[in-house]
């Protein structure tokens, strides 16, 4: 197979789909690679480490038109759309539920997308999602123990204190891979640390994890609604796999919080978690409602590109090596992992989560299509 990999376009992405190490992979399993000049520069990947692992460097819109799979990281942008063709695989993350544009423009041109966020290993894990979960969890501290400097909009507090001085009140609302990564780099810092989650079986995780020095509750709009009243930060990492996500975060709750708190939406990605909540970039990530700063950067884990994109690549490339040797629908028949990844195919939606984000659009099986 021909597998391409782009320059990521987004603002401030600074990730690349392929390190040289998989291209070496890919290159050893018998496929082509083609790579854009610099495209692994943000994450410290120089052109002759991708040359000596054996890929080719060709400009952007010849590996569009050229390759069989192409491999990114983020949702492809507008102006990349022209350079869609039919029966391109395409892997990467996508958001689709958050994104109908990009949706239509996938099932218009009959594009195979296999989407990182959908992926699902038998055992109800999201190996693919997993990787930056874990980065972005832990960014969302320390990007919201920024921005409670007074300097940025804040209240002015530090998030461990002093000795003879308040710690932060952290609020965590969501106890999944995100959450619970949030929840280590707070515990870590010092902070006074709740977190909420509608599992009870997740919440006896979290506490035989972290003890007593956690609160966990129940995720009810009721307890929401208590605890945000005295949080210094909260942090919104509710998920639904490929699907919008509830808005559990609600506007009315910013009227009785702290003037200068912090929100860090790191649900943004799939339309966040929060009612007040739009998508900011790194080159302007903040915004005021109510007095509550709100950080709702897309992409976060692209601050940290060379831990994030090692990261990545190191569980997309398993997967990818077997679509790569087998075609796509071969290996969907083989694997309902591959399966579950694919949100559109041959014109149809074929993730049902994505289907039920919206009212008009229906979902089909993939086994019936291929």
């Amino acid at each position: 197979m021909i597998v391409g990999c782009v320059k990521e376009i987004k603002n401030n992405e600074f990730r690349v789909g392929l390190t040289p190490d998989n291209v070496r992979s890919y290159v050893s399993a018998g496929h082509t690679v083609y790579i854009e000049s610099s495209a692994g520069m943000g994450s410290g990947f120089t052109d002759e480490e991708y040359m000596d692992a054996g890929a080719q460097l060709k400009p952007a819109k010849e590996i569009w038109d050229q390759c069989e799979m192409m491999v990114k990281v983020k949702e492809p942008m507008p102006c990349e759309y022209p350079l869609f063709h039919k029966g391109l695989i395409l892997y990467t993350y996508f958001h689709l539920a958050a994104d109908r544009e990009l949706l239509d423009v996938l099932l218009k041109a009959g594009v195979s997308s296999v989407a990182y966020e959908t992926l699902m290993e038998t055992d109800g894990s999201l190996p693919l999602l997993s990787p930056m979960s874990q980065v972005a969890g832990r960014l969302s501290i320390q990007e919201g123990a920024k921005y409670l400097e007074k300097r940025f909009g804040g209240e002015g507090i530090l998030l461990a204190g002093v000795p003879g001085t308040p710690k932060a009140n952290v609020v965590i609302l969501g106890g999944g891979s995100v959450g619970t990564n949030a929840c280590k780099l707070a515990v870590g810092m010092g902070a006074n640390v709740t977190i909420l989650d509608i599992s009870l079986k997740r919440l006896e995780y979290l506490d035989s994890l972290f003890g007593s020095v956690i609160q966990t509750l129940v995720s009810s709009e009721l307890n929401i609604e208590r605890v945000i009243k005295d949080a210094d930060l909260v942090i919104g990492c509710v998920l639904v796999p490929g699907g919008s996500t509830p808005k559990v975060f609600k506007e009315k709750y910013l009227k009785e919080m702290k003037t200068g708190a912090v929100f860090v939406d790191v649900a943004v990605d799939q339309g966040g978690c929060g009612e007040t909540t739009h998508a900011t970039t790194h080159d302007d990530p903040v915004y005021v409602v109510d007095g509550v700063v709100h950080y709702c950067v897309g992409n976060m884990p692209g601050a940290v590109p060379r831990t994030s994109t090692i990261a990545l690549t190191n569980a997309t490339v398993k997967y990818g090596l077997d679509i790569a040797k087998a075609g796509l629908e071969d290996a969907c028949k083989k694997s309902t992992v591959i399966t579950s990844g694919v949100n559109t195919y041959a014109g149809k939606i074929t993730c049902r989560n994505v289907a039920d984000s919206f009212d008009d659009c229906s979902y089909t099986d993939l086994k019936e299509m291929i």
